[in-house]
């Protein structure tokens, strides 16, 4: 496959060094409207093809997919191009600024018969795919409450850089650059990692968004800083169950957080993805449907072997711990259950 990079900013570099490394793509051009940045992207990654406008990558025409890593207000218009010309695309998130421009941009892939995707990069984490596993199997019951965050600390820390001096952070601030702030920017991951993870719909959203100030006049040379930098909302899922989810860029602490909650009439499960460390899910279950039993809250790798409450208290101190989550009668557990 020839794929073309649309776009050369912080994430097309992450998806250049991705497909460079799988057997059988060739990366032969690269686009950006700034002719210095494709051209040192292009000699960074051995690209032999840069252009400064989705028009000329076009009219020359050598590739056969599309990594689309441009600003959020462009993804639309170079995506519908691109499907015009029977380009398969995979878009970044968020596909689009609105319901209506996403729509458009799934009904034109479809009608042409194209591959078309967007990367929500975080369905790849193992425990949420548990998570996901656990819900559908009837594990935790019928799903009644949801709660989920994504937290970020960039603002107040340097760690992935200064924001205050670097483009690839400025633009995600201003929405003259582009940008729809925290919501566009991890919202969409979180919400979908929240509805993937439930194996729920959304219905409804009610959406509360906040700019803080952060310069004098909120603006650095051309950048106005007015994209939102928090945001919290409450969600309706297809089968009524309630969501609480917020996101911010202030989180001091939490360099790159996910965290979800998902609670059921019969227990609940928690997954973190952490930026540095290893994702986990852990689950709590009300034991034979009493609600008055202590929660005792544990990992999830090896549920699919739980045995029964009989086998748990069959089992002597000495013996291999055994995969249980329903009780703490065993001296086991009453000595190494998790927290309360």
């Amino acid at each position: 496959m020839r794929l073309l990079i649309l776009g050369t900013g912080w994430m097309a570099q992450e998806h250049a060094r991705r497909f460079s490394a799988i057997d059988g793509v060739d990366i032969v051009g690269a686009v950006d409207v700034d002719a210095a940045r494709v051209g040192e992207f292009a000699d960074g990654f051995n690209i032999p093809n840069r252009f400064t406008s989705l028009e000329e990558a076009l009219e020359w025409g050598g590739f056969d997919a599309v990594a689309n890593v441009t600003p959020d207000r462009i993804h639309h218009p170079t995506t519908m191009a691109l499907i015009a010309a029977g380009k398969p695309v995979l878009c970044e998130k968020p596909l689009a600024e609105n319901f209506g421009k996403a729509t458009e941009m799934a009904d034109a892939a479809e009608a042409a018969g194209l591959v078309n995707m967007v990367n929500l990069t975080y369905r790849n984490v193992a425990a949420l795919q548990k998570a996901r596993q656990m819900v559908q199997a009837g594990e935790i019951g019928t799903v009644r409450h949801v709660e989920a965050s994504y937290l970020q600390s960039w603002l107040v820390s340097k760690f992935w850089g200064d924001w205050h001096t670097d483009p690839k952070w400025l633009w995600r601030l201003s929405r003259g650059h582009g940008s729809n702030g925290v919501l566009g920017d991890v919202g969409i991951h979180i919400l979908d990692f929240a509805s993937y993870g439930a194996a729920l719909d959304i219905d409804h959203v009610f959406c509360r968004l906040r700019a803080f100030d952060k310069a004098p006049g909120n603006r650095i040379g051309d950048y106005e800083l007015d994209a939102n930098d928090s945001f919290a909302m409450t969600l309706d899922f297809s089968n009524g169950a309630f969501g609480v989810v917020h996101a911010s860029r202030w989180a001091t602490g939490h360099l790159n957080e996910l965290r979800l909650r998902i609670y059921g009439d019969k227990g609940g499960i928690e997954v973190v993805a952490r930026r540095s460390r290893p994702a986990s899910a852990r689950m709590s279950r009300t034991p034979n449907g009493k609600s008055s039993t202590p929660a005792r809250w544990r990992p999830t790798t090896s549920v699919s072997s739980m045995p029964s409450p009989a086998a748990c208290r069959a089992s002597p101190a000495s013996a291999t711990p055994p995969a249980c989550r329903r009780c703490s009668t065993s001296p086991w557990c009453r000595t190494r259950s998790g927290r309360n």
